[in-house]
């Protein structure tokens, strides 16, 4: 395995000090990019995925081009479904649309079991490629969490309101916790098998469920996601486990007394309030995406956040969501830049 030179990202997620505050960015993978659009007008997204060589290219393009600290690996959260028998496309403009949604007991009953080896072996050779051979900084496996593969399941696509999920969760409680037994279970062998192939850190996307009430995130969602903690943490102690959601400041308190490492906040929480909810947790985040289109905003938010990040130890830059499209890569360079340069004269002052 290529030695990590740059472990900057694994000491922030471990509360160390650190001379200058790591920085990646969600969806730095493609998105942006010129060289990926190029292979997106020739493979789509799960074709590329299926091509370890080029997958692993993707994964470390930003690394080369935007100097970022981690790495995190080019797929979608949808990736290990169809192992489990869910019909899923990606469809441009759309996202994710399923073929045959969850509406019933049977419907639950017939999600096979998924075992990564078997079902996407492309995905552990992209990460053995990448960790053996082309990284010199950590890389970051993920998978999206029950909550968020349940939205996509229930409703067949995204939603603005999640109202067949709540209620299909609320008429079926059973029903549910079976579901989110079986997307669990996918969840920790998923991940256990990327650190296995060599990720440093894993990131759990559960992206919509701040549309729940935090008493319903306790009963519905909570027990699930501690056992998929758990599970990693039994096999991998000390791998970074982070929790990333949006607009999930209310969720806070939850994750404070939970096993996890790092916690994703979003624009809405600025990085001192969220300190006080989970003040044993790295912090990862949490400038607002748009403003990567408003040069002169974005420096200005991203100072402030640094003046709030260099406080105290645990504290990694992101976006509160992802890199979108319209986003200039020779941004995200000198964004890169500046949060490294700032970062270490703030941290050096005294």
């Amino acid at each position: 395995m290529t030695k990590i030179t740059n472990d900057l990202f694994l000491r922030a997620a471990r509360k160390e000090s650190v001379n200058r505050i790591p920085v990646w960015y969600m969806r730095q993978a493609g998105r942006s990019q010129p060289e990926y659009r190029k292979l997106k007008a020739k493979y789509s997204l799960f074709e590329i995925t299926h091509q370890p060589e080029l997958c692993a290219y993707v994964t470390k393009l930003p690394v080369d081009q935007y100097g970022v600290d981690a790495a995190i690996l080019y797929k979608d959260i949808m990736t290990p479904l169809p192992g489990m028998g869910v019909d899923v496309e990606i469809k441009s403009g759309i996202g994710p649309v399923i073929h045959n949604p969850i509406k019933t007991y049977q419907d639950v009953e017939k999600l096979t079991v998924f075992k990564p080896e078997i079902e996407v072996p492309y995905v552990l050779d992209t990460i053995k490629l990448l960790t053996d051979d082309m990284l010199e900084v950590p890389l970051i496996g993920f998978a999206g969490a029950p909550f968020t593969l349940a939205s996509y399941m229930i409703e067949g696509g995204p939603s603005k309101n999640y109202h067949q999920t709540k209620s299909f969760m609320y008429r079926e409680p059973d029903l549910w916790a079976m579901l989110m037994e079986k997307l669990g279970r996918m969840t920790a062998d998923y991940l256990i098998a990327q650190i296995n192939a060599g990720a440093s850190a894993v990131q759990l996307f559960d992206s919509w469920v701040g549309a729940l009430s935090r008493p319903d995130y306790a009963t519905y969602i909570r027990p699930v996601i501690e056992k998929i903690i758990l599970e990693i943490k039994a096999v991998h102690p000390t791998t970074p486990i982070i929790m990333q959601a949006v607009g999930a400041g209310h969720l806070l308190a939850e994750w404070e007394t939970m096993p996890l490492d790092v916690v994703g906040v979003d624009w809405r929480e600025t990085l001192t309030d969220a300190r006080k909810k989970v003040p044993s947790k790295a912090i990862q985040g949490n400038l607002d995406p748009s403003t990567l289109l408003a040069p002169e905003k974005c420096l200005e938010e991203t100072e402030r956040i640094l003046q709030e990040g260099v406080l105290k130890p645990g504290y990694i830059f992101n976006l509160g969501h992802g890199v979108f499209p319209e986003v200039s890569p020779e941004m995200l360079k000198k964004l890169t830049a500046y949060i490294h340069d700032r970062s270490e004269i703030l941290l050096n002052k005294g």
